[in-house]
């Protein structure tokens, strides 16, 4: 084997995962978005055959991990689907997107048929209607629909168009609130998008009682100069604050020789800035009541993801900023206000506040290339790596753990 074949079987595989929701708001499946690496590289090797290593070597291994037990859904272009590279992935964990532009000659409709009768989902990713689709459509279960690339009225007939009963459909890049509810009103089924991270801001909203406290909790632990004494207080003035918290360290994110059995020893193990980085996560998921799941579940990847990379940066006395950092960026998604109006109403440190309003910084560049991840948006996720000097390799491996690290929750 060549030196060049060799890098190639070496190579990174980076992956992105993005939730697809059911009406309900619960995650029904995440889409795996994946590639050889952050740059598009020259090589003489078929571009096909990145894609097999991701998905016969990595993602089979690792797919409980990323999905949660979730369906996932991948792309497959005409050679892979006809090289019956979806069977490589159990039934009940896969979801097979034909791609855009997928003709249909007989090899690809007798490859449908018998993915369809093996029980494999079947989806058609971006989808033009045209009449000459409709014996592909035959095998379909799930339509998406571009809704930032149609208009409304597109949005309504390609569902009048497709006439086939079996067929449900799924609206990505939703973005707002109003799309979100104009594609449940003409008949979705599902939705893909980042709606459910965009606050809901309704002026003069009261704040029920119960997140009124943890509000208040979240203002006192957000202080730079808050004394431990004070963090005390408050744990010890909230049964059920003491016990999440010992939860948490006594979990396995830690790895203590010795078991946490009170508040005191707890600070001591752990110091003021660790102590005050969980009680905000358990102050926020307070708040968050109400709200969709997979929201909390991304903000502790953000926020944990952030938090590695900070440790990537040799920057290990603040990585409880990096975690911070990452956590408060969907802030506004949880309190419904914008992120100023929430910056101007908590003591956070003035470095955070900075980060969160795009100020430039260690922080903030450490938060767009965790959030430029997020959208595998690679080109862009290669130049903040760069500026960064970070291992391109870490930074999937950060991702994965902190998928991981969630799940363990």
């Amino acid at each position: 084997m060549s030196n060049e074949n060799k890098q190639q079987e070496g190579s990174d595989i980076f992956v992105a995962r993005q939730p697809i929701f059911d009406a309900g708001k619960n995650v029904f499946a995440y889409e795996l978005l994946f590639r050889k690496g952050f740059h598009n590289y020259a090589s003489k090797f078929d571009t096909e055959y990145a894609t097999i290593k991701v998905i016969s070597n990595s993602l089979i291994m690792g797919l409980e991990r990323l999905t949660a037990g979730k369906k996932a859904f991948i792309k497959f272009n005409r050679q892979l689907l006809v090289g019956n590279i979806p069977r490589l992935f159990p039934v009940e964990r896969l979801g097979v997107e034909i791609q855009k532009g997928m003709e249909p000659e007989e090899t690809v409709i007798d490859t449908l048929a018998k993915l369809k009768a093996a029980g494999y989902t079947l989806i058609m990713d971006d989808f033009t209607f045209e009449e000459k689709l409709r014996p592909l459509l035959q095998f379909i279960d799930i339509v998406k629909v571009d809704f930032l690339a149609r208009d409304s009225a597109y949005r309504g007939d390609i569902i009048k168009k497709v006439k086939a009963g079996h067929v449900r459909f799924l609206a990505e890049k939703i973005e707002t609130k109003e799309h979100f509810e104009e594609a449940m009103k003409l008949g979705y089924r599902y939705f893909q998008g980042f709606f459910f991270q965009k606050p809901d801001v309704v002026s003069s909203r009261e704040m029920p009682g119960y997140k009124f406290n943890y509000l208040q909790i979240l203002k006192k632990t957000c202080d730079p100069d808050m004394p431990l004494e004070d963090i005390e207080t408050i744990l010890k003035h909230d049964v059920s604050l003491t016990y999440k918290l010992l939860r948490f360290i006594n979990s396995a994110s830690y790895s203590f020789k010795v078991t946490v059995r009170s508040i005191r020893h707890a600070l001591v193990l752990l110091g003021k800035r660790e102590i005050k980085k969980w009680l905000t996560l358990i102050a926020l998921s307070g708040i968050g009541g109400g709200k969709p799941v997979e929201l909390m579940n991304s903000t502790l990847i953000r926020a944990r993801f952030c938090e590695l990379i900070g440790k990537e940066l040799s920057l290990k006395e603040e990585t409880a900023d990096f975690f911070l950092v990452g956590m408060f960026s969907m802030a506004d998604a949880f309190l419904d206000r914008s992120m100023e109006e929430i910056l101007s109403d908590l003591p956070l440190d003035t470095t955070i506040k900075s980060a969160l309003m795009g100020e430039k910084g260690i922080l903030r560049e450490t938060l767009d290339l965790v959030l430029t991840y997020e959208k595998a948006d690679w080109a862009e996720a290669a130049r903040l790596a760069g500026e960064l000097k970070l291992g391109e390799g870490k930074i999937v491996s950060h991702y994965i753990e902190s998928v991981h690290w969630v799940r363990s929750f």
